[in-house]
C-alpha cells in the first residue's frame, strides 16, 4: 500500500476541520498509522473513520485524535498521562510533542500489541503500564497535561487530583451508549474551569473497583 497519496489527503481534511496546530499536524503526519491497525483494515488507515481494534475497543477516527492533540497544547516540557492506550497511535502521536508520555492500558493483549509498536517504530519516550486508568498512575505523581481516550460520567477525581496546577485534561464525558461531550478542564490555583469543545462518542471508562462511575475507549 503506498500510504502517502492517502496520508496527504487525510492531513488535508484535517487542515479543513480546524486543526491548524503545526506540531500536532506533524506528529500525525511522522506517525504511520497503518502499523495501529489489524492487518484487515490496513487499507482503510487513513479514512478519517474509527476502526476496531479488538477486545471491543476502538482506533478512534484521525480527526479526534488531532482534536485531542491540538487541544492539549502541549511542548517538550511537559509530561502526559494517557487513560487507554489501546493501539497505542495516540500515545505515539504525542511522544512525537511530549516530552514524556505514561499510558495504562487494562487489556493485557492490547498493551502488549502497543508495546510491539512502540519497540518496532523505536519510541522510547512512551512508558506503558497495565492496569485500572480511573484510579490515576500508580505512583504518587502530577502530570502537565492528562488525556483520558475513554468517557466518564465525571471526571474521575484521581485524575483531577494528578493533573498539575496550570495543567490541561481532555476527556470526553457523558453515559455509555450516547454521545459525549469533549471536555477541556484547565486548573489552576483558583480552582476548575471546563469548555466544551463538540460531541464526540467513546467508549465507556471501565473501573475495576468503587472509585468511579463512568464509562471508557481507546486510541
Amino acid at each position: 500500500m503506498n500510504a502517502e497519496p492517502r496520508k496527504i489527503r487525510l492531513l488535508m481534511q484535517l487542515r479543513r476541520a480546524g486543526i491548524s496546530d503545526t506540531a500536532t499536524l506533524s506528529a500525525i503526519e511522522r506517525v504511520p498509522r497503518e502499523k495501529f491497525v489489524p492487518p484487515a483494515f490496513q487499507d482503510q488507515a487513513y479514512e478519517n473513520i474509527a476502526l476496531p481494534i479488538g477486545q471491543g475497543q476502538t482506533l478512534s477516527q484521525p480527526e479526534v485524535v488531532a482534536l485531542m492533540t491540538q487541544a492539549l497544547a502541549c511542548n517538550r516540557r511537559h509530561t502526559v498521562l494517557e487513560i487507554g492506550t489501546g493501539s497505542g497511535y495516540q500515545a505515539a502521536v504525542l511522544s512525537r510533542i511530549a516530552r514524556r508520555v505514561y499510558t495504562i492500558e487494562r487489556h493485557r493483549a492490547l498493551l502488549q500489541e502497543a508495546e510491539k509498536r512502540f519497540a518496532e517504530l523505536r519510541i522510547s519516550n512512551v512508558t506503558p503500564r497495565l492496569g485500572d486508568g480511573s484510579r490515576g498512575w500508580p505512583e504518587a505523581r502530577t502530570f502537565d497535561r492528562i488525556i483520558v481516550t475513554c468517557a466518564a460520567a465525571l471526571p474521575p477525581e484521581p485524575l483531577l487530583k494528578q493533573l498539575a496546577d496550570d495543567g490541561i485534561m481532555i476527556l470526553p464525558v457523558g453515559q455509555q451508549g450516547r454521545t459525549q461531550e469533549l471536555v477541556r478542564i484547565r486548573k489552576s490555583p483558583e480552582g476548575i474551569v471546563e469548555e466544551n469543545l463538540g460531541m464526540v462518542r467513546f467508549v465507556p471508562l471501565v473501573a475495576d473497583g468503587p472509585a468511579v462511575a463512568g464509562g471508557r475507549s481507546t486510541a
